[in-house]
């Protein structure tokens, strides 16, 4: 969707800098990791921004799993 406006539109691109769907899809492919746990991934990262966390993070080869768990 347009993620970051809210309008709800998961494959709607309203400005060419809008994240959709098929973004998410094909960073999930391109991790080798489904649609769901990207997902999950960037809940998790987005909760952490909206806190005032997000510096010194782990990333790449420590993304979370379906379990939960560090990868």
């Amino acid at each position: 969707m347009c993620m970051n406006c809210g309008c709800g539109e998961l494959d709607k691109r309203h400005h060419p800098t809008d994240i959709t769907r098929e973004d998410v899809q094909r960073a999930a492919d391109g991790s080798g990791m489904t649609l769901k746990d990207a997902v999950r991934n960037v809940q998790r990262s987005s909760e952490q921004l909206a806190s005032g966390q997000g510096t010194g993070q782990p990333t790449g080869s420590a993304a979370w799993s379906s379990s939960g768990k560090r990868a």
